[in-house]
């Protein structure tokens, strides 16, 4: 089975949310490349032409919460792979550490640099659009991905699956883990992350069912996608509730923190722990018996298919009007939905079963 159908497979959960902070980050140019807040993107007034080729010599810059999260790496390089397909040139630049400002310099240069489009995973949904507006007015495309800007930031959304689904079926995996009852926790990315707040609205919700009614939403920890901080929170939400049945960690970083911390203490095996992440940097966890489960779509195919939708709006294919299609390369046609809005798919839950299945 190869990653790019585990996007095609079930009914989700929670994905991922990362990331970082202030200004001084890293560049690099040669690295292959949520759940939605708002309302919807304004179309632009220009007619789209779906039969127009994409332009050559595009340039694309992609523009996570923080360069140095292996979430972002694989799906900005799925970004950049993209690119080369379409004879565009792709480039990964940001900020190492999260922040709601951290990203706003990075626009700034990239403005300066008269890219062609701007990839970008919001930090915060507000902070970055003035910065973006600027990028749209000097004729740069935007197109947010895995977390959203407001909706005046950006022409594009494009999301890992729907918010909803994302943020009940991480209530639902752990509710069968932990047999529907007990304390549970959340640890979170940063507190202004788009996409986390939004999936932890969704489980708030799921657990106000008559089914959750002997689970009990304790805390909601935040280790900014640090990992050391995540796994410091970690071990504060065990001292602090020693009795806790469950963490759901939508973070790669997070979760893969958590892990690290569970499997070296008592509360191995009996703390159960979910959320988001990667095959192969939680494949040795689901092995020991830290984690029974956990879900993801494909970060690659993410990355690719903003990628594509980047291009199809800076060669005028369409214009990021509700019903219009277009193709992305290997992933098919897709169709952008209301506010803006497109979806990836659907991800998969990994299990001891089917892991090894799997290389990301």
């Amino acid at each position: 089975m190869t990653t790019r159908n585990v996007w095609r497979p079930l009914a989700l959960v929670a994905g991922l949310a990362l990331l970082a902070t202030a200004c001084g980050g890293t560049t690099r140019d040669d690295v292959a490349q949520q759940a939605s807040a708002s309302a919807a993107a304004p179309a632009s007034s220009a007619a789209a032409d779906p039969n127009a080729p994409i332009k050559p010599g595009l340039k694309i810059a992609f523009l996570p919460k923080q360069v140095n999260n292996p979430y972002f790496t694989i799906a900005n390089g799925g970004g950049i792979e993209a690119a080369k397909e379409f004879g565009g040139e792709g480039k990964e630049v940001g900020p190492s550490e999260a922040s709601a400002s951290s990203q706003v310099s990075y626009i700034n240069t990239l403005i300066q640099q008269k890219q062609d489009a701007i990839v970008i995973s919001a930090n915060d949904p507000n902070a970055v659009v003035p910065a973006l507006k600027q990028a749209k007015d000097a004729g740069i495309k935007v197109v947010s991905y895995d977390s959203d800007t407001a909706p005046e930031g950006r022409d594009l959304f494009v999301n890992q699956a729907s918010a909803e689904d994302l943020g009940r079926t991480e209530v639902q995996l752990l509710a069968e883990q932990i047999g529907h009852k007990g304390k549970i926790a959340i640890l979170s990315a940063t507190p202004n992350a788009t996409n986390q707040n939004t999936w932890i609205e969704f489980m708030k919700d799921e657990l106000t069912k008559p089914e959750y009614k002997d689970m009990e939403l304790v805390k909601v920890a935040y280790g900014n996608d640090e990992d050391q901080k995540s796994f410091t929170e970690t071990q504060g939400l065990l001292r602090a509730y020693p009795d806790l049945a469950g963490i759901i960690s939508p973070t790669t970083v997070g979760i893969a923190a958590a892990a690290r911390y569970l499997s070296d203490s008592s509360f191995k095996g009996k703390v159960k722990l979910t959320g988001l992440g990667t095959p192969n940097q939680l494949r040795k966890f689901v092995k020991d018996g830290t984690i029974d489960g956990f879900e993801l779509w494909s970060p690659g195919d993410l990355g690719y298919l903003a990628s594509y939708a980047a291009a199809a709006l800076a060669s005028g294919q369409i214009s990021g009007a509700e019903g219009e299609k277009f193709k992305a390369g290997k992933l098919g046609e897709y169709t952008i939905g209301a506010k803006g809005e497109i979806l990836l798919g659907k991800p998969t839950v990994f299990t001891k079963d089917n892991i090894d299945d799997f290389d990301f």
